[in-house]
């Protein structure tokens, strides 16, 4: 059980690195194209 979890966590980990550099590119992304790094707020 205990191998159960420990691959599960790697997998959470993945997964987890894998959303924060699509959110890093978006908001390279938006800062590129509009200049803001947030569109729409001042």
């Amino acid at each position: 059980m205990n191998k159960r979890i420990e691959s599960q966590k790697a997998v959470a980990e993945r997964v987890n690195g894998w959303a924060a550099m699509m959110g890093f590119w978006a908001v390279v992304g938006a800062y590129l194209t509009t200049g803001q790094i947030i569109p729409g707020l001042v």
